[in-house]
């Protein structure tokens, strides 16, 4: 609505993606954007025009252009936050014995964010701090995101962190970029990316799943409530909540079958041929990803985290007692051990080491090689090493890029953005690329009629469109 001067505007979109707004105010020749999701204070931008005449157009086209993506006269304040839930376990203390802890590292507060490669440990907590470590425990970097980290994916080549600011971050370039919003009107538990498709399940027992561009392809209601689980592949979207585990098809939503776990699911792991539910009744839950065959693997307190090596040998589980297990295959029970730093919100395995992050913040590089759990269950234990954070600068999510003129524009690739029926998409100008292919490009910084420089791009999985790798510029 405006009033003296003041135009707002909102776009919140029932079962989409958005949840923002967007205002614009003149006071004679200066005009002043105020703009982000709708219950934050949100960012201003401030310009000066030589004439009163110059400012009010200004705004005016600032404001025509957002109406004709969707945005709306509104009333500030009528719409609130989304809501947000901080997951919380009342960690007990294991009388197992102590696990080969290799190193910890104090990330600062709960930690429910982790990824591992070959050549970095990702951890994220509830202060919005991202941390990245080798696999010897170096610190290697950090970024700060507005609010909690609720979980880090991989997609290829891509490393995602959703934050429980509402978006989802992409960490693989120097500087954080928002890659989605989410829904509006849920309350986010989990996530994970699968080319380019996110898929989000939330407190109601809902799951939202939208594509590369943040438009909606389908939303579905399970028969339970509190979705912890959602994992994605390229034949399906397994959803896991409080009764069970459900299976719908990719871009189509199309229910494809359910399997009762006897109990809440508390955490979600995949495979090539099967998913892993975490419960609340004290099980790892195995359901092959065509729904008819399963198999359990018994705790003795309810499963927080779970995780499996690559060839599905072995499977892991981490429960509300600051325990830690190991079953093969067929389910029989190896080993429990204590971690000494807390429950795992969050596990994975690689390469003989199972690395976890706790609910007093730790993530911690466990050596489960048979020679260490021998040794272990002997109570013969490595030296832990204890890794502080180093003063380093953390880096924040930004909305502006370098510029860089034509000539140092290199072995690059050219973008461009264009407006299009009233949104704003990115084409790839370069040689030797489809010239009609939207390109998967942060929205904040999109400009109609800008061209920019990216280290590459690479076509999607399923082919149709292109997604930026590594660093954005913007040509002058």
């Amino acid at each position: 609505m405006t009033t003296g001067g003041t135009t707002y505007l909102e776009l919140s979109e029932d079962g989409g993606s958005a949840h923002k707004f967007y205002e614009v105010a003149v006071a004679g020749t200066e005009v002043t954007i105020r703009y982000g999701r709708i219950g934050d204070p949100g960012q201003t931008q401030v310009s000066s025009f030589a004439t009163v005449e110059k400012a009010a157009a200004a705004a005016a086209k600032k404001v025509g252009a957002k109406v004709r993506r969707g945005y709306a006269p509104a009333v500030r304040g009528a719409r609130t936050k989304r809501p947000v839930t901080r997951r919380a376990i009342v960690s007990q203390r294991s009388t197992a014995k102590s696990a080969p802890v290799l190193w910890t590292f104090d990330s600062g507060a709960a930690a429910f964010g982790i990824f591992v490669d070959e050549h970095r440990c990702w951890v994220g907590n509830e202060h919005g701090d991202v941390f990245t470590l080798t696999p010897a425990g170096d610190v290697t970097g950090r970024f700060r995101l507005p609010d909690a980290v609720k979980c880090i994916v991989a997609d290829d080549f891509w490393i995602y962190a959703g934050c429980d600011d509402g978006r989802v971050y992409d960490l693989s370039g120097k500087v954080p970029r928002a890659a989605y919003d989410i829904a509006a009107d849920v309350d986010i538990y989990w996530l994970d990316i699968h080319d380019g498709i996110l898929g989000v399940s939330d407190r109601d027992g809902g799951i939202t799943v939208i594509d590369h561009e943040e438009e909606l392809l389908w939303t579905r209601r399970s028969t339970g409530n509190s979705g912890w689980m959602v994992r994605i592949d390229r034949d399906g979207v397994y959803h896991g909540h409080s009764d069970g585990v459900t299976k719908y098809g990719l871009t189509t939503g199309n229910h494809q079958w359910h399997v009762r776990t006897g109990g809440p699911v508390l955490f979600g792991w995949q495979e090539t041929d099967a998913v892993y539910a975490g419960t609340s009744t004290r099980q790892v839950r195995m359901v092959a990803k065509n729904g008819r065959s399963e198999r359990s693997y018994q705790c003795d307190a309810a499963v927080f985290s779970c995780a499996t090596s690559p060839d599905g040998r072995y499977v892991f589980a981490g429960d509300n007692y600051s325990s830690v297990y190991c079953f093969d295959s067929s389910g029989q029970r190896l080993w429990k051990l204590a971690t000494g730093c807390g429950s795992a919100y969050s596990m994975q395995y690689h390469d003989d080491k199972l690395y976890l992050v706790t609910t007093n913040g730790t993530l911690a590089c466990l050596d489960v090689s048979e020679a260490a759990i021998h040794n272990a269950e002997q109570g013969v234990l490595p030296q832990t090493l204890s890794v502080k954070a180093p003063e380093i600068s953390a880096v924040t999510p930004s909305r502006t890029v370098e510029v860089a003129v034509a000539v140092d524009a290199g072995s690059g690739i050219v973008v461009e953005c264009v407006e299009d029926g009233g949104n704003l998409r990115v084409h790839v100008v370069s040689p030797g690329y489809q010239r009609a292919w939207n390109v998967q490009f942060p929205r904040d910084i999109r400009e109609a009629g800008v061209r920019y420089v990216v280290d590459a791009v690479a076509e999607s999985a399923r082919g149709g469109f292109y997604r930026v790798r590594g660093d954005i510029r913007r040509l002058s």
